[in-house]
């Protein structure tokens, strides 16, 4: 065996060359994606105050409609849950380049949703009449659609009876609004396999002419048409029942037990004229080539939501009032109503102004006072300076003195002491004469 392992260490590695996979771009490259990306819509969905557990559940429901350009994730903190949208804007929705807030609020007798564009507005309001979440309704399906793989690509967004140009200005706003929320698909370069999910906003006017927007969320099946039933299911990979035949053949042929019968007529998908399309491109699922025509389905995923616009404010949930739908006011009363906020704004703007001069004015006069003090201890050191200098030279200037008069003192000794007898010589010089004497 040791030999083996070194017979592989020196053998060369079969197989084609690795190539290596670019996982860098330029930077021409990135400010493309940057550009782009920029353009595409990003939501967060929160809820504010307290709700109940199914509006949460609603909430990350509508987080999945909005997927995959949405915080998915997004915990609101419990301690400042009634934080407010402008609040959100800007600590949240600017620094992430977030386009669109949805906000659910819940109280003791109704359940709204505001849907904001950030971060200048406007807002609108709508009231939560029903709703229905993801589970309950694939519980009522036979078959239900797996959900993991549709998250990766953005729905697509039809917008049905909203009128056209002579509708009123807040359906209109309804429909931008419901439009701008998704991303813009463009048809020349769409993918059929990207296009997966339908988000469907349905306008309702009911006999009362009250305006409710029914909200729905499908998924696209697609199933290849033109061949036999049986054939079809053997495409799909699903497992037909032949323990009550003798060969494949004849259950494709349906010469075999007629118990095959409950099994083929088990498989009821839509087949009628109206749902066959060609296929321009592949599509996701067995058999649904390009050129071919298959048989398209839409199966809901859920949730349900019927609402009813409220109010539409001008700001983000704040500014005038554009629209109401129980508060009808003369143009004279909004015409009050407006120069009165205009005068509060002027009024709050003067105010604003006359706090700005104080500032200006107590920063100046504390500059001042900053600088006059200042001088003054720029003053006192330069005294203190002068003062030490004058010291200084004083001493200096005794110092010169007591120098001088030291060396006078040193000549004159010095005079002296060269004309003055030597005493010390003399008196040994007498010294001597008196020996002598004696």
């Amino acid at each position: 065996s040791r030999t083996h392992f070194f017979e592989r260490l020196t053998m060369p590695k079969r197989g084609r060359k690795r190539k290596k996979t670019r996982t860098h771009t330029g930077d021409e490259d990135n400010a493309l994606l940057s550009a782009e990306e920029a353009k595409i819509p990003k939501s967060l969905v929160i809820r504010r105050g307290k709700c109940d557990p199914h509006v949460s559940d609603l909430v990350q429901d509508v987080r999945k409609i909005m997927m995959p350009y949405t915080a998915s994730n997004f915990k609101e903190d419990a301690n400042y849950r009634k934080l407010t949208l402008n609040k959100y804007s800007q600590h949240v929705c600017l620094p992430l380049g977030i386009s669109h807030m949805l906000a659910f609020s819940q109280n003791k007798e109704k359940l709204n949703l505001r849907i904001g564009k950030t971060p200048q507005g406007p807002t609108l309001t709508f009231r939560v009449h029903q709703f229905s979440l993801a589970k309950h309704v694939q519980k009522l399906q036979r078959r239900p659609v797996n959900t993991n793989t549709l998250a990766a690509n953005p729905p697509i967004v039809v917008t049905n009876n909203f009128g056209d140009a002579t509708a009123p200005p807040q359906v209109k706003l309804m429909r931008i609004t419901f439009q701008n929320m998704f991303p813009a698909i463009n048809v020349s370069n769409v993918k059929l396999k990207e296009c997966r999910r339908v988000v469907l906003f349905h306008l309702i006017e009911d006999e009362n002419d009250d305006q409710r927007v029914e909200v729905r969320h499908y998924a696209i099946k697609a199933t290849p048409v033109g061949v036999n039933r049986k054939v079809r299911r053997l495409i799909q990979t699903k497992i037909p029942n032949l323990n009550k035949v003798q060969d494949i053949a004849d259950y494709i042929a349906g010469t075999g037990h007629p118990g095959t019968s409950v099994d083929a007529a088990s498989d009821s998908e839509a087949e009628d004229n109206s749902a066959v399309v060609e296929l321009a491109q592949n599509y996701t699922g067995r058999g649904n080539r390009g050129q071919s025509k298959s048989a398209l389905k839409l199966v809901e995923l859920g949730p349900r939501l019927s609402i009813e616009l409220i109010k539409v404010e001008q700001g983000l949930g704040e500014g005038n009032i554009m629209f109401h739908a129980f508060v009808h006011k003369t143009p004279e009363e909004a015409k009050e109503i407006q120069e009165s906020k205009e005068k509060v704004a002027r009024l709050k703007g003067e105010r604003r102004e006359q706090q700005e001069r104080n500032v200006e004015r107590k920063r100046k006069a504390k500059e001042e006072k900053r600088e006059a003090k200042r001088q003054r201890k720029k003053e006192r050191e330069e005294a203190a300076l002068d003062e030490l200098r004058r010291k200084e030279e004083e001493e200096l200037e005794d110092d010169n003195e007591d120098d001088a008069d030291i060396e006078d003192l040193l000549a004159e000794y010095t005079k002296k002491g060269s004309d003055a007898p030597d005493h010390f010589g003399g008196d040994e010089e007498e010294e001597g004469i008196d020996d002598d004497s004696d």
